[in-house]
């Protein structure tokens, strides 16, 4: 395979919000726009911390078209990059596409080679930004949380999301607050050819994919943080591959978050923060805080499947895939029954035939899936709550598997995890006075 993969110099016209970003994979031409609000501060789109994101972003968005054939020469020899820069975009055409490689069984770990021309300044001069934070919303229950808690500790936010549909919409209405929205327009072709013979599809980091189109955004409009909703569990990689760990969640990880907040940060001259705020908890310990209040229990999903290019097509909750099934298992252990039942529209514990799923969950069967789900062991560890909890024991998937859930991990390994799984971590870089403010409050 000889083909190369071609970022071209991207650009932004304030008067319209219209952002472009060009690419070439072998004799192939892509065009991709970003429709951003208008009314952007005109010194922040001229500083050289905005131009250097723009770059930085079309490295990112391009591997929607990277991934049709996936070369290993990408080449840039227009758009400067430093050294850590360069680091950050081989990571996310390698870590961050690990799914997509491993499903279509590509060895490219250590074999990309990526051409660009040389940024000598490390840091870039810091613009004015204000003191407030961009949050960005999925429709699911981890950024309701963080909602929730920025709220009630005086954090001034506003709602983000790119093109906002079904449960995200609904969620900021319940919200309240006037959103940040970005209408992503993807090149038709490249979609085309991603369900042709000849041509590869699968799995892209959207994490950050929508992080750097944020980081636009903050740079824009004055937003000095950006605060994600990404749990402790997501760092939990699914399968090795290539030699490597292979996450499915790779850029809602630790690691990555670490690794762009480096970089935004260089890219802003400090200017811009970027963290997690749930990055302390497990899923389980998030869905105790989510059943505090109910005000987004209507609105509210993070069923995949009823998430749609032409938007939500159906109920919130499909029921069937494993991200509603690990959902349902981690809200169970917390919330009355009969409220996770009106949400869910049925008890999905009393489905014989969703039986193999929540063993992949617990780690009795199979892998763990190609899912935004939490630990194994966690899920396990909901599930020997489940056996112990009157509501539940009774139920049909939870006696179908508690002989087996005690048989592999014995009632104190169990015990132990449960209580793990709802002591808040350390390991985070939420700045210390907001996390201190935080833990207070989410106990």
């Amino acid at each position: 395979m000889t083909e190369s993969f071609s970022i071209l110099p991207p650009s932004f016209d304030p008067a319209t919000g219209e952002a472009r970003f060009a690419y070439r994979l072998g004799d192939l031409s892509f065009t991709e726009i970003l429709d951003l609000p208008k009314g952007a501060k005109a010194e922040l789109a001229q500083s050289p911390a905005f131009a250097k994101l723009l770059d930085l972003t079309a490295f990112v968005l391009g591997v929607s078209y990277f991934k049709l054939r996936a070369p290993f020469d990408i080449t840039a020899p227009n758009i400067k990059l430093t050294e850590a820069e360069r680091a950050f975009v081989i990571d996310v055409y390698e870590n961050g596409l690990g799914e997509f490689y491993a499903r279509n069984n590509l060895a490219r770990f250590g074999r990309l080679k990526l051409t660009t021309a040389e940024d000598p300044v490390a840091r870039k001069p810091a613009p004015q930004l204000q003191e407030r934070t961009l949050l960005p919303i999925g429709g699911g229950k981890d950024s309701l949380v963080s909602v929730e808690l920025l709220s009630h500790v005086g954090v001034d936010y506003t709602p983000f999301a790119v093109n906002p549909k079904g449960p995200i919409i609904t969620s900021v209405e319940a919200i309240g607050r006037q959103p940040v929205y970005v209408m992503r327009k993807l090149d038709a072709e490249m979609i085309r050819l991603g369900k042709e013979p000849g041509y590869y599809n699968g799995h892209v980091p959207s994490t950050a994919i929508n992080s750097m189109i944020a980081s636009l955004c903050a740079l824009l409009y004055g937003y000095d943080q950006i605060v994600l909703s990404n749990e402790r569990s997501a760092s939990e990689g699914n399968i090795e591959f290539d030699g490597r760990e292979t996450n499915h969640q790779y850029s809602k990880s630790l690691g990555f978050e670490l690794l762009i907040a480096d970089i935004l940060g260089a890219a802003t001259g400090g200017a811009l923060k970027y963290f997690s705020l749930l990055r302390p908890y497990s899923e389980a310990r998030i869905a105790s805080l989510f059943t505090q209040g109910t005000r987004f229990d209507a609105v509210f999903s993070s069923c995949n499947r009823n998430f749609r290019l032409t938007g939500n097509d159906g109920p919130l909750w499909c029921g069937e895939c494993p991200k509603c099934h690990f959902v349902f298992l981690i809200f169970a252990p917390f919330m009355a029954k009969d409220r996770l039942l009106k949400i869910f529209g049925r008890n999905l514990l009393e489905v014989p035939e969703y039986e193999g799923s929540f063993r992949e969950l617990s780690g009795l069967a199979g892998q763990k899936p190609w899912e935004c789900v939490g630990e194994i062991l966690e899920a396990a560890a909901c599930f020997y709550t489940l056996t112990r909890h009157a509501d539940w024991h009774q139920d049909a998937v939870v006696r179908a598997i508690k002989t087996d859930l005690f048989a592999q991990y014995g009632e104190e390994r169990l015990q132990l995890a449960m209580a793990e799984c709802l002591t808040d971590s350390h390991d985070h870089h939420i700045p210390p006075a907001l996390a201190a403010k935080v833990a207070a409050y989410a106990v």
